[in-house]
């Protein structure tokens, strides 16, 4: 009895180290069959954005791009025009880091997209100087267009070089752009190039979608231009920037001149 036993315990002994060995050489197969996974470097994604632009990645005032071949060409030209290795410029990000706590709340106030406070940053890189056209200040109104929207300008007076006036003179033209259009980009492209001229391109050409409209080139790569700078002042580093922009909200911006 006790070697029967005995028996029966050998068999099963040798019956588990059977079953063991086969799933060990299963397992061996298994691994050495698999495919290695894609080798990623912690680099190579580091101008991405610009080298391989999806439209849809990139907005203006919540208004997405549309995706098409044409758009991306647009949209990555913009951004390596704008890069750090064809702009080399860290002005921008200083005086954004300056002047957007001012224009950010002014902008919020009116009712205007956070997005149109890179706006200055296109029309004029921030500066308040005057073009050779007689366009001024961060906005660049003309004289005109300034004195509509409620700025003094002449007699040796030029509030369109003050951020806050000409902040707040902005978004009350903007809002009216706006309303005639019902679209921001459209409110942005008119900005740059006047609403006559934009309402007779759109009646001409049958198209009120700026992404699909035949514009000067000025005005044509605008809205590309702003959400080129938007990317570079939000992403400094994946454009050739080494220093991020980044500001405290002052308390009291209207003491701002």
């Amino acid at each position: 009895m006790n070697t029967k036993k005995m028996a029966n315990k050998h068999l099963i002994t040798c019956s588990v180290i059977v079953v063991l060995t086969i799933i060990f050489k299963l397992n061996i197969y298994s691994i050495s069959a698999a495919k290695p996974g894609p080798i990623t470097s912690p680099f190579s994604a580091k101008f991405v954005a610009y080298n391989h632009v999806a439209a849809n990645d990139y907005s203006f005032a919540n208004e997405s791009l549309p995706v098409s071949n044409a758009v991306s060409r647009k949209m990555q030209n913009s951004l390596k025009r704008h890069n750090y290795k064809n702009i080399q410029s860290h002005i921008l990000q200083i005086k954004a880091d300056k002047l957007f706590p001012i224009i950010e709340p002014i902008l919020k106030f009116y009712g205007i997209p956070n997005d149109f406070k890179y706006l200055p940053l296109v029309e004029s890189g921030l500066k308040e100087g005057t073009s050779p056209k007689g366009a001024a200040g961060l906005w660049q109104f003309m004289p005109g267009t300034a004195r509509t929207y409620g700025l003094k300008v002449g007699h040796g007076v030029d509030e369109r070089m003050s951020i806050r006036k000409s902040t707040i003179a902005a978004c009350k033209y903007i809002k009216e752009l706006h309303a005639e259009f019902k679209s921001w980009t459209l409110a942005a492209a008119a900005y740059n190039n006047g609403s006559i001229k934009l309402e007779k391109a759109i009646h001409s050409q049958s198209e009120d979608n700026y992404f699909r409209m035949k514009l000067n080139r000025e005005t044509g790569n605008y809205v590309y231009n702003l959400i080129a700078m938007k990317a570079i002042i939000d992403n400094p580093k994946q454009y050739g920037y080494n220093n991020y922009y980044s500001y405290l909200q002052p308390k009291n911006f209207v003491t701002y001149n």
